[in-house]
């Protein structure tokens, strides 16, 4: 592990095998649904000197989701929930990068799912860095956020007969991001 983060300063593109990009939604008030999207792609700049001018953008294929239920998974890819026929991507870029800690940082970017575009912010922490077997510098980036599926314009949902509703208003997005320095 590098001890001078300045060491890390590159260009870095993720390393979608060693990744992944995760959700979390409440099924009937009850319990949650976990799943992922499996196909993906991200790039960023770390400046480790000042890891304000550091950047991300990641792009992911809505088709790719994954509950571990084809039936659920279909129903998500249908225009009550992603549309991906229409809208096959969700993208992130980030604005502002913003240090904590000497492990911890906020990104702030936008956010696109479907047609809309909205500013989220991401707590991350940088979970270390080695060269892999192969020579490839690598960073670990931990993070997540809980965002409105209702402000992204998911509103789809069945009302339970008890009361409530089948699925929930808050999606926490996780993203746990092996990425390897380009160019070394």
């Amino acid at each position: 592990m590098t001890a001078n983060l300045s060491d890390l300063t590159g260009d870095y593109v993720i390393d979608p095998v060693h990744s992944r990009i995760g959700f979390v939604a409440r099924h009937a008030m009850v319990t949650k649904v976990r799943g992922a999207f499996h196909t993906f792609e991200g790039t960023a700049h770390l400046d480790g000197v000042d890891p304000s001018r550091s950047t991300a953008q990641v792009v992911i294929k809505t088709e790719s989701i994954d509950t571990g239920v084809e039936q659920r998974d279909q129903h998500l890819r249908t225009n009550d929930f992603l549309d991906a026929p229409n809208f096959p991507e969700i993208t992130f870029r980030s604005t502002a990068v913003e240090p904590r800690s000497d492990t911890e940082y906020r990104v702030t970017g936008d956010l696109t799912i479907k047609d809309v575009t909205r500013p989220v912010t991401i707590d991350f922490e940088y979970t270390g860095n080695a060269v892999d077997p192969y020579g490839n510098q690598r960073v670990g980036l931990e993070g997540s956020v809980t965002i409105s599926r209702k402000d992204f314009g998911v509103t789809w949902n069945a009302a339970l007969e008890g009361g409530g509703v089948l699925v929930g208003d808050k999606v926490v997005l996780e993203f746990d991001v092996s990425a390897i320095r380009q160019g070394q």
